[in-house]
């Protein structure tokens, strides 16, 4: 009977730990752009463990504030698709004009701001109506698109026109522009959204605007030795909620540029995958996940010790990720 009671004991714990690692770990949403699909990734493994069919070009990901849907921009087939955390199921197509690319959710959980490359508008849609509310012309080529976390400004930037144009989400109106470097990709606000920070991929800078102001008030420069300045092309950026670190994919360099905010200096250049696009960090901002194109992987980096950990092969030329919280997966 002891033996029993210690072998029913052994195999409920070892049932446990495979629960466990999948139920109490984050899961990463990663968009292939050349497959039309999502790879999950558990966290406690880094292994695929699902890929689920899309839209035709994935590219930008982003989750609801709920973590219940994940939304993604389906750009070669014009619309934003909203999928169930819980099923991996799409829900529902949203209007979100021609080519989306990226865009980002208001704080309100229910205003979309979308980026549309060839019509060169931005558009606002309502998630509960399906509705578009605004669609706002901007500069040629929009791209990048950021929320300030008090809902105040929307950015969007636009590649042709190096501007970041500065929406007011009350009027749906374009209350500022700001000239940065040629071709600017992403948009970040700091958490107090004092600043704005912009990457410029041919320009190879990224400006520090402040937010104001609406005026630029410092620019980072990089040079990894022994790489082509050419091929150093500052696209996606992760900034640290405590203040200390930024971290800037360099695109065909191959590499990550980690900043330390307070000197606004590299401090470190990271070997990642080839064509480094776009990064999320986990919610302990303890590990930050890249999406590599050329080499169809996502590096895991380890920010404590800021080395490359572990490579994870995913479907071709993956671009977008987004982060999903252990303690909202899905019961497995």
């Amino acid at each position: 009977m002891f033996i029993r009671k210690i072998i029913a004991l052994s195999l409920g714990l070892a049932v446990y730990g495979l629960c466990a690692s999948s139920v109490w770990a984050h899961w990463l949403y990663v968009s292939n752009e050349k497959d039309d699909t999502i790879s999950i990734i558990d966290a406690s493994t880094n292994e695929v463990i699902n890929t689920i069919d899309v839209g035709e070009r994935p590219r930008g990901v982003t989750l609801s504030h709920d973590f219940t849907r994940l939304f993604i921009c389906a750009s070669d087939s014009d619309t934003v698709q909203v999928m169930s955390i819980a099923d991996n199921k799409i829900l529902f197509e949203l209007p979100s004009g021609e080519d989306p690319e990226q865009f980002a959710l208001h704080p309100d959980n229910r205003h979309l701001y979308i980026a549309n490359e060839d019509d060169a508008i931005a558009t606002v849609v309502d998630i509960e109506t399906r509705e578009v509310v605004a669609q706002i012309d901007v500069g040629v080529e929009p791209e990048g698109m950021a929320v300030s976390h008090n809902g105040k400004y929307a950015i969007v930037t636009s590649e042709t026109s190096n501007m970041a144009h500065w929406i007011d989400t009350e009027t749906q109106e374009i209350v500022a522009n700001t000239l940065v470097d040629q071709r600017p990709r992403d948009a970040e606000f700091t958490l107090d959204d004092s600043e704005l920070w912009v990457s410029s991929e041919i320009g190879g800078t990224v400006s520090i605007i402040d937010t104001e102001t609406k005026l630029i008030k410092h620019v980072i420069n990089f040079e990894i030795p022994g790489i082509s300045v050419d091929r150093i092309q500052p696209v996606g950026m992760e900034l640290t909620s405590d203040g200390e670190l930024a971290f800037i994919a360099l695109g065909p360099s191959n590499h990550v540029a980690v900043v330390d905010r307070a000197s606004l200096r590299v401090k470190e250049y990271i070997l990642v995958g080839r064509r480094v696009w776009h990064m999320a960090l986990t919610p302990e901002e303890d590990k930050l996940y890249t999406t590599n194109g050329v080499s169809g992987d996502v590096t895991m980096v380890d920010v404590a010790t800021l080395r490359a950990e572990k490579t994870i092969k995913v479907g071709r030329y993956p671009w977008g990720v987004a982060v999903l919280p252990k303690e909202h997966v899905p019961q497995q």
